[in-house]
């Protein structure tokens, strides 16, 4: 019997432990992967801790996975996958098809969205099976750790930035130099935009430079966030991936009229946002939720041209449990990234 390895966790907020399981073979529509690597995201904490609906236990978290195809199921030939062939597989784990949204065309909103880590079994792992439709093919440029990162974060970030309504030239804020942010700068930064990076502290000022912005607000240096990007000329679009409804709310006086918040960083707590301040700027704050395989795959194209990475730090699956605490705890920068051989 042919076996391989998982990191599960037994029960809400345990600890994580190696186990054995013998090989899945992929059914009609589906693949095997062998994970080569797969990024531990803070969206991974919400399974781990039953945080959403429907999480059974023992759980495998992981939804950015990088790897190669090892088996093929019913149909996946036709749909034009081979063994051997390179691919990453994000927060988009694939859809239902047939849900208003999807008939639609807007497949990363399907009402029956398969994450994996809550739909199947994630990344964090030696192997894992998928369907088709969550296959992103890896360009030769990109290593697998940084191609999965890149499946959730990188596309999450890209996307939000691509679809917001600014144009090259604009002025274009990112809240935020953390996972997210730090990609989130690059990105905006190739794509033509004068780009603002925000965040805590005077000392990240060469950093944010570094990553290719032309301006930084330090949040903490007294000036108001809000005034700091008027005083530039008023953004036409924040990508806000800091998790902090304060800081996210804190930037919505710094747009300009018609200008767009794209939220990207998840907190619970509600934002102080008044009517007024949308109406009178005619204003728009819009949720962005990552991205479909394709746009990873274009995320993952556009970041090899660029020479966009993400910033990583690898550990081998065995280090799984030290790992995700590490990354919890904030002490990461930026992407914890689990690796197999």
């Amino acid at each position: 019997m042919s076996t391989y390895r998982v990191a599960q966790v037994r029960s809400a907020g345990g600890p994580f432990e190696l186990a054995e399981r013998e090989v899945p073979e992929p059914g009609p529509g589906q693949v095997r992967i062998a994970v080569e690597a797969c990024g531990i995201c803070h969206s991974d904490a919400m399974f781990v801790h039953a945080a959403m609906p429907g999480i059974t236990f023992p759980e495998v978290p992981g939804h950015e996975i990088a790897g190669r195809v090892d088996a093929l199921g019913e149909g996946a030939r036709d749909r034009g996958w081979q063994v051997g062939d390179r691919v990453a597989v994000g927060w988009f784990g694939g859809s239902c098809g047939h849900c208003t949204p999807c008939r639609r065309g807007d497949f990363i909103v399907c009402a029956n969205l398969k994450v994996p880590g809550w739909a199947y079994d994630g990344g964090f792992a030696e192997k894992t099976i998928a369907p088709v439709d969550a296959l992103a093919r890896i360009p030769d440029a990109l290593a697998a750790s940084d191609a999965g990162p890149m499946a959730c974060a990188g596309v999450t970030t890209y996307n939000g930035l691509r679809h917001s309504s600014a144009h090259p030239g604009d002025l274009v804020a990112v809240l935020g130099l953390g996972g997210l942010g730090h990609l989130g700068v690059q990105y905006a930064a190739a794509m033509g935009f004068e780009t603002v990076a925000i965040a805590r502290g005077a000392e990240k000022a060469d950093f944010a430079k570094r990553l290719g912005a032309h301006h930084y607000v330090d949040s903490t240096a007294g000036t108001p966030v809000a005034e700091a990007l008027q005083s530039l000329g008023g953004a036409k679009a924040v990508l806000a991936t800091a998790g902090n409804s304060e800081a996210i709310t804190a930037c919505v006086d710094g747009l300009a009229p018609r200008g767009e918040l794209v939220v990207i960083g998840a907190d619970p707590e509600a934002m102080g946002i008044t009517p007024f301040q949308l109406i009178m700027g005619g204003r728009v704050v819009r949720g962005h939720p990552s991205g479909t395989s394709q746009d990873v795959q274009d995320t993952m194209g556009f970041s090899a041209l660029h020479g966009i990475r993400p910033m990583t730090e690898t550990v081998p699956l065995d280090d799984v449990d030290g790992a995700f605490q590490k990354m919890l705890a904030g002490k990461a920068r930026f992407r914890m990234v689990l690796t197999n051989g």
